[in-house]
């Protein structure tokens, strides 16, 4: 028999009651005399019963439901934004249905019209882009939406961090350490993430005095660790005199995979290449190398963007919008030169293992 096949009548048939007196043991025990209640659980038991929730909080006018569509499921990154999601909306007795994007923005549309017929109570998307049509159209159709990682302007709730300053904070200190010829290794560069972080990277190498030139882009098709590793072979084969004495990655899954292929090619991390990630994931602390890396407050992002659904359901059409930004701090480690620390206190040093910085 499957899930479903069984309902209260055949339940009330069995046990000899009531339909309204199953629906009351399932919902207001205390009204039932033990008897009848016991004999009803036992029907509910032997039939295999399982009520159907989903059903009940939609005829009462709510669902305990709300989507997470994520960019990229794979990165470890949004894995800890999702528990911390998890952590909020479990508090608030709501459960969360994850879909992966996969940068898609066909899959992302597929998955929002799921969302929408599954009549979830809110949706938190980080969005391939923030401007497509259908993302738009959701808080018309009466979807409470917020956007995770990205900036939406005045028309949304969001939760972000200044990537601009995570940028400016990593090549500050390659700068700082001497490097005079430095790669950013990051892409595709429709990812709004990504174009910040190399526009943070560009200023720095303005405001320490070096040529625009001595910053190489190193485009990437994803954010991924085959992606460093190919960034890793074009960076290699560059003639000597050009090749960056340091990198910084738009993230921390290119940053590693641009270690293993130093690894591979004998180039020692750091004295012959420094490399600088992005996200601080569990995983920078624990490389062969520790790597040095722009850290965001990944738990904090998916309670504070959890938080500010809810608010946004409770309070329906009376509802203010409101742009929520971080700041990301630089953790220093084995995988750069420098372990001083370079004048803000969004700059800190460590050997061990990384935590959220709450």
């Amino acid at each position: 028999m499957s899930i479903g096949s069984t309902s209260v009548k055949d339940v009330a048939a069995l046990a000899g009651v009531s339909v309204g007196t199953v629906s009351n043991v399932l919902n207001r025990p205390d009204r039932v005399g033990r008897e009848t209640r016991l004999r009803v659980e036992a029907a509910i038991s032997q039939l295999g019963f399982v009520r159907n929730e989903a059903a009940r909080h939609l005829r009462a006018g709510g669902s305990r439901m709300i989507g997470f569509l994520v960019l990229d499921a794979a990165n470890p990154f949004f894995t800890d934004v999702a528990r911390g999601v998890e952590e909020s909306t479990r508090a608030a007795g709501l459960a969360v249905f994850l879909c992966n994007s996969d940068n898609s923005q066909m899959r992302e549309r597929e998955y929002l019209d799921l969302l929408l017929e599954q009549r979830v109570r809110g949706v938190l998307v980080t969005p391939v882009n923030p401007d497509a049509e259908r993302l738009a159209a959701l808080p018309r159709l009466g979807l409470p939406v917020v956007l995770v990682d990205r900036t939406g302007g005045a028309d949304w709730c969001s939760v972000s961090v200044d990537d601009e300053v995570g940028g400016h904070l990593a090549v500050t200190h390659l700068v700082e350490s001497g490097h005079r010829r430095i790669a950013f290794v990051g892409g595709p560069d429709s990812l709004g993430q990504v174009r910040d972080r190399l526009a943070g990277s560009r200023r720095a190498v303005a405001e320490g005095g070096l040529p625009e030139e001595a910053l190489t882009v190193i485009a990437t098709s994803a954010l991924t660790v085959a992606e460093g590793r190919r960034a890793g072979q074009r960076l290699v084969g560059l003639p000597a005199a050009q090749r960056p004495s340091a990198a910084f990655c738009a993230n921390d899954l290119l940053a590693l995979g641009l270690l293993q292929e130093m690894t591979r090619q004998e180039l020692a991390v750091p004295e012959e290449i420094a490399i600088v990630g992005y996200d601080d994931i569990e995983f920078a602390a624990a490389a062969a190398v520790p790597l040095t890396s722009v850290r965001q407050p990944r738990h904090l992002i998916g309670r504070t963007a959890a938080e500010l659904l809810a608010e946004e359901v409770d309070a329906g059409p009376e509802h203010q919008h409101r742009q929520v930004q971080y700041l990301p701090e630089l953790v220093v480690r084995g995988s750069t030169r420098g372990s001083r620390r370079f004048g803000s206190t969004a700059i800190s040093t460590e050997s061990g293992t990384n935590s959220d910085h709450r």
